[in-house]
């Protein structure tokens, strides 16, 4: 890849591949990682050719992802788009309200900054899918500080031209898509993206395997580039949601008991009132919770805080919740070692997370959500924070739009 484009932020025209079934929405589905089972037996339940039979085809069998997308491409389910473009796409409803771009950017950029680390596991999943089916099946989320001409094409295609795609989700949302073929406006994006950087929002685990695939194909190609949603924060600040995390095995009120020796600790009957004091903490602060009261952690002891911190970490990343979580509380206060299989991940719901550990004799640990601006500035020092540590929203639908390799 040209030494240029490692300086820039590239945002590429694709031929769209796109459902071309009567009931779109019945199609589409969250993105991957958001996906329970029941929720894809329900999702399949509501119509066959959904696309989490393409994105969750279960371990081993992505093989049959790679048959299906075929036999979809050939009977027509799926369609081509026949100019490459790129999409503007818009989510409206309810508390919600976004506009950005789709298109295939430049994956060996170093404009594109990762924030999150990523485990091997996803990653070798994401891959062999993507290495099986040679397409890009949902787009990962970009967001930049914008307000240039790739953002005022946004809001005059989206208040000014007829969508190809107009359709209301099961989600309550409406989600709308335009094709942009102009070269001119292309040509625009491109000169506007060039100087920008982007922060990648949600999907660093496929945008670790973009580059894991360029890497492993080693000449130039489609897999150069993969799907992506940009979006410009400064005209559409994102909703920042929790990441939440249950320990199985490991009883409430031992992990209660246990945080005592390095945090105040202070019990509610009440989750609600637990959450409360949660929202409410100046400092890092924890709930515990799971089967009896929950507890609400607050005021770590400095010293013990500051030794189990890594010293090369600037101070801003020392003092996120999720960083003292990963480096204080899981392993020095309950020896804990974060990984897939000892700390489970909930997005969101609290009640989910409460409900899970009592299913596994657990402790659920309910976080406040980190601040866009420690996020972006963690970025751009070139740090990354723990691994889910953020949830952006809105996310963008997945079977929307889907980018191949053989069609470019």
């Amino acid at each position: 890849m040209e030494s240029s484009e490692r300086a820039g932020l590239v945002l590429r025209p694709f031929h769209g591949v796109r459902y071309a079934v009567d009931d779109i929405a019945a199609v589409t589905s969250p993105p991957y990682d958001l996906i329970s089972p029941g929720d894809a037996q329900a999702l399949l339940d509501v119509h066959p050719n959904n696309v989490v039979r393409l994105i969750l085809p279960g371990a081993g069998h992505y093989t049959d992802a790679h048959v299906l997308l075929e036999d979809w491409l050939a009977s027509g389910v799926l369609v081509t788009d026949p100019e490459p473009a790129l999409y503007v796409y818009e989510q409206s409803g309810v508390g919600v309200f976004q506009r950005g771009l789709i298109g295939a950017v430049g994956v060996d950029s170093d404009s594109v900054l990762p924030h999150e680390n990523v485990m091997p596991g996803p990653v070798a999943d994401r891959l062999a899918l993507m290495r099986s089916t040679g397409a890009n099946l949902e787009p990962i989320f970009l967001l930049y500080a914008g307000g240039g001409p790739a953002s005022t094409l946004v809001d005059e295609v989206a208040t000014g031209r007829e969508p190809v795609l107009d359709l209301h989700g099961r989600d309550g949302v409406r989600h709308r898509l335009w094709a942009v073929t102009g070269a001119d406006e292309i040509a625009g994006v491109a000169a506007d993206l060039a100087g920008r950087q982007a922060l990648i929002a949600d999907g660093h685990h496929r945008f670790a395997t973009y580059q894991a695939l360029r890497e492993e194909r080693g000449v130039p190609g489609p897999w150069d580039s993969g799907l992506a949603l940009l979006v410009d924060s400064t005209a559409y600040p994102p909703d920042l949601k929790a990441i939440h995390r249950v320990i199985p095995g490991l009883p409430l009120e031992e992990a209660a008991a246990r945080a005592k020796g390095a945090w105040q600790v202070q019990e509610f009957t009440s989750l609600e009132d637990a959450l409360a004091g949660l929202a409410s903490a100046r400092g890092p602060a924890f709930v515990l919770a799971g089967e009896g009261n929950a507890h609400l952690l607050t005021d770590p002891d400095r010293m013990q805080v500051e030794h189990a911190m890594q010293g090369d970490r600037s101070a801003r990343w020392r003092s996120l919740g999720t960083s003292i979580l990963n480096e204080f509380l899981l392993p020095k206060v309950w020896g804990i070692e974060d990984d897939e299989q000892t700390v489970l991940i909930v997005h969101h719901d609290t009640e989910a997370a409460v409900r899970l550990a009592r299913a596994r004799s657990g402790t659920a640990v309910l976080l406040n959500p980190l601040k866009a601006d420690e996020v972006f500035a963690v970025a751009a020092n070139g740090e990354r924070v723990p691994r889910k540590s953020t949830s952006f929203a809105p996310k963008p639908a997945t079977g929307l739009i889907l980018r191949t390799f053989a069609a470019g």
